[in-house]
């Protein structure tokens, strides 16, 4: 059965940006790589998929609802690195996924249904809990604990523990609960325990609403929930079985004068 390992790229490059000194050339790009080679050697996955943001170029959601992730400012270095990252995991011979309108997190999910259309199985490395609505029988997310030298492996009854719902209620969850990082508000007076309660009474957001719940916020609590979905239309480049390009990846990173990350990958190709 093959095995696909996804990654959210923005997620990992943001974690390797703050976890590394600024002092070191392309930080954020050293940061990310020792990050995917490390999972990529636990996981020994069949194919890789990396998936990007395109921050050029506002999505749906932002055209949708004007707040949607207001107020980010992210410093030069990481927009420069998140710019040229996507020529690495290429490099890698990884599928790249980025596209005007799309979030990584679309991709991850187009990647996801495809994958269980296959019957195969994917590991979702994200540190975005929205991907918890993915987690299935066949999709397992691995959430990082401590850098990636730690990961948390989220199936479905690990959604349950948290969250009180099951994966494919994490979107209805999010609209009535709330997501302060994106600046969905939620309903009025609703936190984590009393939007679960809801959905377990009624089953989802839409019988909440049908039942007369929320009348109010009827319209606000349905544009919450579709900005919560990741959306599986996304385009994937092709996803195939490969045995990663290190050689090749390792001539880019020496290119940028990165001898020892370069030296890394060599040593990987060897081996």
């Amino acid at each position: 059965m093959s095995v696909l390992l996804a990654i959210d790229g923005d997620s990992f490059a943001h974690r390797a940006y703050h976890g590394l000194p600024k002092s070191i050339r392309l930080n954020a790009v050293v940061g990310f790589m020792n990050m995917v080679t490390r999972l990529w050697e636990a996981e020994k996955p069949d194919c890789v998929l990396v998936a990007w943001d395109t921050l050029t170029v506002p999505t749906y959601r932002h055209e949708a609802f004007e707040p949607y992730q207001s107020g980010r400012v992210f410093e030069d270095s990481i927009v420069e690195q998140l710019d040229i990252l996507p020529q690495v995991t290429a490099a890698c011979g990884f599928a790249t996924a980025k596209a005007p309108g799309y979030e990584a997190d679309d991709f991850l999910a187009a990647a996801v249904a495809q994958e269980e259309s296959r019957k195969g199985r994917t590991l979702v490395a994200t540190s975005d809990r929205d991907a918890f609505q993915l987690v299935s029988k066949r999709t397992t997310v691995l959430q990082p604990v401590k850098g990636v030298s730690e990961l948390a492996r989220i199936g479905p009854a690990e959604v349950r523990e948290r969250y009180d719902v099951d994966p494919k209620q994490v979107p209805d969850f999010i609209a009535l609960r709330g997501d302060p990082s994106d600046k969905l508000p939620g309903a009025r007076g609703v936190g984590p325990k009393t939007a679960a309660a809801i959905i377990r009474e009624h089953g989802s957001l839409d019988a909440a609403l049908a039942a007369g719940r929320f009348s109010a916020e009827r319209e606000d609590l349905l544009l919450y929930r579709r900005i919560a979905t990741m959306d599986a239309s996304a385009p994937l480049p092709s996803i195939a079985d490969q045995a990663p390009k290190w050689a090749e990846a390792s001539s880019l990173a020496e290119s940028w004068g990165l001898g020892n990350l370069a030296a890394r990958l060599e040593a990987l190709a060897r081996n």
